[in-house]
């Protein structure tokens, strides 16, 4: 396991948002809306093209904590964390992220949707258990029966989260969520609005 104050302040900011876009400049200028917003906890994913370079500017502001989501591979997971990355998340149990991520002292968010897979990737060092696709599992309900059967591990949904039911998710047992389109939405941002991002961002902190 590892740094305990990386996780309280994922827990701090209740809501992660998932950057995928389909260029770091569309990314950046929503990570640059969404804080301004008063959001400061990033995800990254390597959907994103040449998203360590991306992570590496980012992370260059000592008021944001930002993480590699979507990371395929250990050799990826290191680029990242070279980079300036706090947390790896992969949406599936690859137990070969976790000796990067104690190297470096980042947080482990390992995949899992049913109790075997959830045990599978605490063995495997997961710090958070990320819950995806949350929606289409069950929703709150899931994440419910799951935090009853695994007392005091870190879940966070993600998938189908929306402004509308962090309350519910938070309620049923997640430490913290991931939004993406919801949050992050890559049309209004190559469109220019700024007004919808700052309002999504506004919906989640209000």
């Amino acid at each position: 396991m590892n740094d305990n104050t990386l996780i309280a302040q994922l827990r701090g900011a209740r809501v992660v948002p998932v950057v995928r876009t389909s260029s770091a400049s569309i990314a950046a200028t929503g990570v640059k809306w969404l804080h301004d917003a008063g959001l400061r906890v990033f995800e990254i994913t390597m959907t994103i093209p040449d998203a360590p370079a991306l992570i590496r500017e980012l992370a260059g502001d000592a008021n944001l904590l930002v993480g590699a989501g979507t990371v395929p591979d250990v050799r990826t997971a290191r680029a990242c964390l070279d980079a300036g990355a706090r947390f790896i998340v992969a949406p599936w149990v690859d137990p070969a992220l976790a000796e990067p991520c104690q190297d470096a002292g980042a947080v482990l968010m390992l995949g899992a949707l049913t109790p075997s897979e959830v045990r599978a990737a605490l063995h495997a060092g997961a710090d958070v258990v990320k819950v995806f696709p949350a929606a289409s599992a069950g929703g709150p309900g899931h994440v419910k029966a799951l935090a009853s059967v695994f007392p005091g591990v870190a879940f966070c949904p993600t998938g189908g989260v929306e402004p509308g039911n962090v309350a519910a998710y938070l309620a049923a047992g997640a430490a913290f969520v991931g939004m993406g389109g919801a949050l992050v939405d890559e049309k209004r941002i190559a469109a220019g609005d700024r007004a919808a991002i700052t309002a999504a961002a506004q919906a989640i902190l209000s």
